[in-house]
């Protein structure tokens, strides 16, 4: 069998890599494939954009490489993208970290900033000065008197529940208030979030289906 098969989609085509054979079979084979792809693909004025499908195998970054050399001799092509069924030990661990609630107790000082992977879970304090980044939600039990940036740096669907009338900034991804300017009721059923206009809001828990309905869906409804 072949170790490249082509293989066209509609989004274009796929270089499909049998998932036992070596570089080296790949690459010879890869090589003949492509000669006769280019000479038909000669009557366009555009590249052909090629992804490559490697199924339940990873690559290294060295025969990736080889692989776009090779396809790189072909004026006419160029790889689009590595598609794989599986995924490294490191993005495991960091989807399962982001899929995780970090339970956090502890102070956070002037000048001092954490970050988490994930979701927070936070009973601890934020002096003024003092911050707390997340990638995914804040939940808050404790006093924020600080910074809190969920979304960090720059992600918009995530939220920030709980008490933050005393916070000096909130923060989802790339949006922020100023509290001071923009005063926070003092409730622990505070959500803040960011609506279909880019804009930071502040909302009510027992509003939270609406305001993020894939949110509420996943923690299984709050009536």
């Amino acid at each position: 069998m072949q170790s490249v098969v082509l293989k066209g989609t509609k989004d274009g085509y796929e270089l499909i890599l049998k998932e036992t054979a070596s570089i080296r079979e790949i690459l010879v084979d890869l090589k003949q494939l492509l000669e006769d792809l280019s000479e038909e693909s000669k009557k366009s004025s555009n590249k052909l954009s090629l992804n490559v499908q490697l199924g339940n195998r990873l690559m290294s970054d060295s025969a990736k490489n080889d692989i776009i050399k090779l396809v790189d001799e072909f004026d006419n092509l160029e790889i689009g993208s590595f598609l794989t069924n599986v995924i490294t030990k490191e993005e495991s661990q960091k989807i399962m970290a982001q899929n995780n609630v970090d339970v956090m107790s502890r102070t956070i000082r002037n000048g001092q900033e954490v970050n988490v992977e994930g979701d927070v879970l936070f009973f601890g304090k934020i002096h003024e000065g003092g911050k707390l980044f997340a990638t995914g939600n804040i939940y808050n039990m404790g006093i924020v008197e600080g910074i809190v940036q969920a979304g960090f740096p720059d992600d918009e669907s995530k939220l920030i529940i709980g008490n933050l009338h005393t916070a000096q900034q909130v923060r989802v991804g790339e949006q922020y208030d100023i509290v001071s300017d923009k005063p926070i009721e003092d409730s622990e059923k505070t959500v803040v979030y960011v609506n279909d206009l880019h804009v930071l809001s502040y909302g009510k828990i027992k509003n939270l289906k609406e305001i993020n309905p894939k949110f509420f869906n996943r923690i299984g409804g709050i009536e």
